[in-house]
């Protein structure tokens, strides 16, 4: 088992990682049910697959699941009001705690409901994806999409644990471990060269579920991204930023294929950490042989490595345009995150929209 602690003062949090833990959870939830109850926001598909042992791990605690439908459109308007009134129905208190039981897109929208539902109650991270495991989850972050928009409107609420068990992701698809896997790759990417190394040579084993390979990949994405945000909680530093690595690429791709699943987030990122090396390397900031092994490495797990990997086929200006609806923008500009080779990249605010442009038309 690992605890790695979130320290941001009254805010502080614990991220327990074992194998097993969603079979044990009511040890580690008792103390946050109301009268030996728990609400708990799910998705279909999870809850199909994982809600049975999730009661059973409770040890007599009454789980009460809020079911939302699998996928980006609950996390939107609809499904944020759908989700509060049901919480507001079952009577909802301020010293009450949601346990947000699912992917990404769950904790990002229960997570959002505790942050404004009676001006704010507390909520738990219990992880199921590889992705929300290793990143999502953790830092607070929580959000709805919009028109405009992904992520666009939404709040800082930190949860009060983050629970992670690497079993749970036995029952994802390959496609989505890749994904995963990909936000686990771009920490390496930011500034820890010897476990991008690690990765080089044990990668694929944490694609395909080598227990003590997926558990090690977790914990250390985890402890990388626990440490900026205690430095950085608000990305008002400029140290969280970074975690933005391959992100601002990554949502031009996603909007270029409809925000769906022609192209996973993770697989986005994957492709955008690849880009913003290529894009580095053209402006003489790192090598063109780390773009390479960069690319080389995605590839051999099986990620996009390229425009043409993730399936885009808009402009430069299209891509470029997309980019500029980021909620990361600072009077008109928009930083990127690029890099000095790996485990050594920096925002820079000087790139130019033409420039980038110009890179994308060219870049594959």
């Amino acid at each position: 088992m690992s605890v790695i602690p979130v320290a941001l003062g009254a805010r502080a949090y614990d991220v327990v990682i074992e194998d097993g833990l969603i079979g044990r959870a009511g040890e580690r939830l008792f103390s946050f049910a109301r009268d030996g109850r728990l609400i708990v926001v799910t998705d279909a598909n999870v809850w199909a697959a994982l809600g049975e042992r999730f009661v059973a791990g409770l040890g007599g605690l009454d789980a009460v699941p809020i079911v939302m439908a699998p996928g980006e459109a609950s996390k939107s308007w609809v499904g944020l009001a759908n989700l509060v009134d049901q919480l507001l129905v079952l009577g909802i208190e301020r010293n009450d705690h949601l346990i947000a039981f699912g992917g990404g897109v769950i904790g990002d929208l229960a997570g959002f409901a505790a942050a404004i539902v009676n001006r704010g109650c507390g909520y738990v991270q219990v992880p199921t994806s590889l992705l929300a495991q290793v990143d999502s989850s953790v830092g607070g972050k929580t959000a709805i999409n919009v028109a405009a928009g992904k992520n666009l409107v939404g709040a800082f609420h930190q949860p009060a644990l983050v629970l992670i068990d690497p079993a749970a992701t036995a029952s994802l698809d390959p496609r989505h471990v890749r994904a995963g896997y990909a936000e686990i790759f771009k920490y390496a990417l930011i500034e820890d060269v010897g476990f991008f190394e690690w990765l080089e040579a044990h990668g694929s084993a944490v694609i395909a579920g080598e227990t003590a390979a997926r558990e090690h990949a977790i914990a250390t994405a985890v402890a990388g991204k626990a440490k900026v945000v205690a430095e950085d909680e608000r990305e008002t530093k400029g140290r969280r930023a970074l975690l933005n690595l391959g992100h601002t690429f990554g949502h031009a791709l996603e909007a270029a294929t409809g925000f769906s699943d022609a192209l996973f987030h993770g697989e986005a990122v994957a492709a955008g950490c690849a880009l913003a090396f290529d894009f580095s390397a053209q402006r003489g900031l790192c090598s063109s042989e780390d773009a390479g092994r960069v690319r080389a490495h995605l590839v051999r797990v099986g990620l996009p490595a390229g425009l043409r990997d993730a399936g885009v086929s808009a402009s430069g200006a299209e891509l470029v345009a997309a980019m500029m609806t980021d909620k990361k923008k600072e009077g008109g500009r928009l930083p990127f995150i690029l890099a000095r080779g790996i485990g050594a990249a920096f925002v820079d605010k000087s790139v130019e929209r033409a420039e980038v442009a110009e890179f994308l038309d060219r870049a594959g």
